[in-house]
């Protein structure tokens, strides 16, 4: 999804920013074969027509957690079908019929419908609103899958005020691993995309300063060992932990610029009220 989504105006004028939806693992990743449950989501127009693709986590058999903006209801062209492939590699090499516009294929794969591709005609959002209200730009999603989905392990939401609690501890201390299909490396001139599930580790930079006010997590995807999103990582996981780690804190918002330079924000799910919403649609 590369909508370009500014600001409250007042903001984008004191601040410079743009927000921009947030796409693929980018610098240090490596293939994710820890995350089963993490899917490709790609979403379909009332005419059955492709309008984007995310990436999402299931939290149980049917209930797929991604971003707000991926499922968004309100707006002027709103998703009403979506499909889930939750293949290591599910966007690289398709072998069943292509839709020649977007590469995608139309329907799931012979023999993985309810194993490992599921349809979706039941799309919620948590209230967003294209960034309005920012910083709290209720930027969740839920795709009710019409098939279930059995996995070793799903995704599991951290406790409620899971991030509240590690505020005062030194960043270091806190390990987080981001997962999704998106862009892996885009310049002004050139655009990576390898449509296959990447991990890597992400640092803290904060969670109540800056654009974040206690309503999204902020990470750091540049240099050393560390990895970040861009296009396409939109609603994956932000796990608190290493690579093994099944607990999301939050998922995959937005950056500040459609390069993916390594600055990154993710919605926080470990607020009793968005896990009071997730639990009335589950």
């Amino acid at each position: 999804m590369r909508k370009l989504i500014t600001l409250l105006a007042g903001l984008v004028a004191a601040a410079a920013i743009a927000v921009v939806p947030a796409g693929a693992i980018t610098n240090n990743y490596v293939p994710d074969f820890e995350h089963p449950f993490v899917g490709l989501v790609v979403f379909y127009d009332g005419e059955g027509d492709f309008m984007w693709r995310c990436s999402g986590s299931l939290l149980s058999e049917t209930v797929l957690l991604t971003a707000g903006h991926c499922t968004d209801q309100d707006a002027a062209e709103s998703p009403v079908t979506a499909r889930v492939y939750f293949q290591q590699n599910a966007g690289a090499n398709f072998n069943g019929t292509i839709d020649p516009v977007t590469g995608y294929p139309e329907s799931c794969a012979s023999g993985t419908l309810g194993t490992l591709c599921a349809t979706s005609g039941e799309l919620y959002d948590y209230g967003f609103d294209n960034f309005a209200g920012f910083p709290n730009t209720r930027d969740a999603g839920l795709v009710i899958l019409d098939q279930p989905i059995a996995m070793p392990k799903y995704g599991a939401l951290a406790p409620e005020g899971t991030l509240d609690d590690l505020i005062s501890k030194p960043k270091n201390d806190d390990a987080f691993t981001v997962s999704g299909y998106g862009v892996t490396y885009r310049d002004p001139t050139k655009v990576v995309s390898f449509r296959s599930r990447l991990m890597g580790p992400a640092k803290l930079v904060n969670v109540k300063g800056g654009l974040n006010k206690g309503f999204n997590l902020q990470t750091n995807g540049n240099g050393g060992d560390r990895a970040g999103t861009c296009g396409g990582d939109s609603g994956g996981p932000v796990f608190l932990g290493g690579a093994s780690s099944n607990v999301i804190v939050a998922v995959t918002s937005f950056g500040l610029n459609e390069w993916c330079r390594g600055t990154d924000f993710a919605y926080r799910v470990d607020t009793e009220d968005v896990q009071d919403w997730i639990d009335e649609h589950s």
